[in-house]
């Protein structure tokens, strides 16, 4: 496309030298001129006018031979990864709500590996169609574009009921909208659920815990939390949704699970979440300030995203109905962390702290003896691993110069 933009400017180009140098008339140019096809050439003598129409007339066959390619393409039947065959007593079919988010898409990579058949239901807030697109067309997995704020009516045998925006600047972007989707999105669910006797599993998360006064937080603890903060919209949505869960459970006698889950990064994070992880790679990797807010002396314990999931999957095939920790016990200052991400970039980065945030957690990790103890599970992915492939991913990010270059990341096909 590119040599045939420089044979266009050519002429252009030799007009406006002869026009400079005083030439009247008709200006003649020599045009080599190439139709689509690379295969006829013609050249010749033709006037300034001629040459704009047929230039005009390249740009809608080359339009037109871009379209057929397309239609071309799109009829090739698409590959996908090989999946495991399950029969009929073994395939589930398996809700996943905000199953195009960060976490749900690699939810829905292990479960569609496992042969089962996989349903997403997303409003695409802050999930993303590219996150799940390798398997789009697949008989096993569907997606509807749905908001679960309204019920929705499907049958299946599990749900993970993931949907919510975690991230501070998403959640707090739009708080009334954060608490319908932790009450009555919810409320859905679990109707949905009691409707079609599914297991259902509720995604919780570490803020139920508030800026706990005990440390580690065990599940016994019930959390400090400030109920009309500007992080409340999200923690209280969330313990109203476990309250929600165990009403269910014991008035309807039904199968719940839920899981508290603490910082997870990995590929396909949102770059601009404003979370610790993705803010600080993004700007090592941009030489741009890193900025820690407060002292950085606040803890933080993070996880890779493939542990998460293997203890969501864990939690759901087990027989334990109360909440459990899924995080990474070990434990890092913010102040740290912005130094290890700085030195695995390098760059000219500084870092630089700002005012602290309102409400924000001091410190920050789980105990996951209860994890260890029913689902035989903790992190395997060490932090130095998890970073790099998630700096890896950011940085094929970066490289995208237009809309029309794809940045996937490809899941690796588990190991049997």
């Amino acid at each position: 496309m590119n040599q045939i933009i420089r044979r266009k400017m050519k002429p252009i180009v030799y007009i406006a030298i002869l026009s400079v140098f005083g030439s009247f008339g008709i200006i003649l140019v020599y045009l080599r001129y190439i139709i689509a096809d690379g295969n006829d050439i013609y050249e010749g003598v033709i006037s300034s006018n001629k040459l704009d129409s047929q230039l005009i007339d390249n740009d809608f066959r080359i339009h037109d031979l871009e379209v057929k390619l397309q239609t071309l393409v799109a009829r090739v039947p698409k590959k996908y990864a090989p999946v495991k065959f399950l029969n009929y007593l073994e395939r589930k079919r398996i809700l996943i709500t905000g199953g195009a988010g960060f976490v749900g898409s690699h939810l829905v990579d292990t479960l569609m590996f496992e042969g089962h058949e996989v349903i997403v239901v997303d409003n695409f807030f802050t999930g993303r169609k590219r996150n799940v697109e390798q398997w789009i067309g697949h008989e096993n997995f569907e997606l509807i574009h749905h908001d679960i704020v309204n019920p929705v009516y499907i049958e299946v045998d599990e749900i993970y009921h993931l949907a919510s925006p975690a991230s501070p600047r998403h959640y707090m972007s739009n708080p009334v909208k954060t608490i319908k989707t932790n009450t009555l999105g919810t409320i859905n669910i679990l109707g949905l659920a009691r409707r079609v006797h599914a297991k259902v599993l509720i995604a919780s998360t570490s803020e139920v815990y508030g800026d706990p006064d005990i440390h580690p937080q065990p599940e016994t603890y019930w959390g400090h939390v400030n109920p009309i903060g500007p992080r409340a919209c999200y923690d209280e949505g969330k313990r109203v949704a476990e309250t929600l869960s165990y009403a269910y459970a014991k008035q309807e006698r039904m199968d719940v699970r839920v899981a508290r889950i603490f910082n997870t990064y990995g590929p396909r994070m949102v770059m601009n979440d404003g979370r610790v992880v993705s803010n600080f790679i993004l700007q090592a990797l941009q030489n741009d300030v890193i900025t820690v807010y407060g002292s950085g002396k606040q803890t933080r314990s993070f996880q890779y995203v493939s542990d998460l999931v293997d203890g969501l999957i864990a939690l759901m095939a087990s027989n334990y109905t109360q909440p459990i920790n899924l995080g990474n016990p070990v434990e890092h200052t913010i102040n740290e962390f912005a130094t290890i991400i700085k030195d695995l970039v390098g760059g000219r980065s500084k870092i630089s702290h700002l005012p602290e945030v309102e409400d924000d957690p001091q410190r920050r990790r789980p105990d996951i003896t209860r994890a260890k103890t029913y689902l035989n599970w903790e992190p395997k992915v060490e932090l130095s691993v998890g970073l790099q492939k998630t700096v890896d991913y950011f940085k094929r990010e970066l490289k995208k110069f237009n809309y029309s270059e794809n940045n996937k990341f490809v899941p690796d096909k588990p190991t049997t």
